[in-house]
């Protein structure tokens, strides 16, 4: 089961691509099959635009997919995970930093807390993290798609969080460990 999007940048203008990067992001389910979801607040070159958004971030040298998603929730998140299996690809654009990204979509389940670690500057946008419901979760991204850098994270996980609803009996009919 899986998801193969691609989105365009339709909120900034377009003037070339300089790089393409690779970004494993994560469902992160907790022990009540709750979704963890960023708070982001950010005043910079995408301009002011608070939104919610999965974990993740960038795929580092020598490392696979699922090792940079677990990675990622450690840092952000502070939580241990096992992988599920990857669920989505993603790929789209940001026109105003002149990047293309690669986002590849993991289920992961919490087995133990730490403490969490930023260590990259976009962690420093995340204000919250919190463990919703999956209908808590796209409610909670459709109610914050105002600003032009929130409607393209909204594109991005909006189709994910939807997918996985729509599909949350199949995963659990193929004895996923939620």
């Amino acid at each position: 089961m899986s998801l193969l999007l691609s989105l365009k940048d339709d909120q900034y203008p377009y003037s070339g691509f300089q790089e393409t990067r690779v970004v494993c992001r994560a469902i992160l389910l907790n022990d009540e099959n709750k979704i963890a979801l960023h708070y982001l607040e950010r005043n910079d070159s995408f301009r002011v635009g608070n939104y919610y958004e999965t974990p993740g971030g960038g795929l580092e040298k020598g490392e696979s997919l699922e090792e940079a998603a677990i990675r990622e929730c450690l840092e952000e998140t502070g939580y241990c995970s096992i992988s599920l299996g990857e669920i989505a690809q993603v790929n789209d654009a940001y026109n105003l930093i002149k990047r293309k990204n690669e986002n590849h979509y993991f289920l992961l389940k919490t087995t133990a807390h730490q403490q969490k670690h930023f260590v990259s500057k976009g962690d420093l946008l995340i204000k919250q993290t919190v463990f919703v419901t999956i209908d808590e979760a796209i409610a909670l991204l459709e109610n914050e798609a105002k600003t032009p850098i929130s409607k393209l994270v909204f594109a991005r996980e909006y189709p994910i969080l939807v997918f996985l609803r729509d599909n949350w009996s199949l995963l659990l009919r193929n004895n996923l460990p939620l």
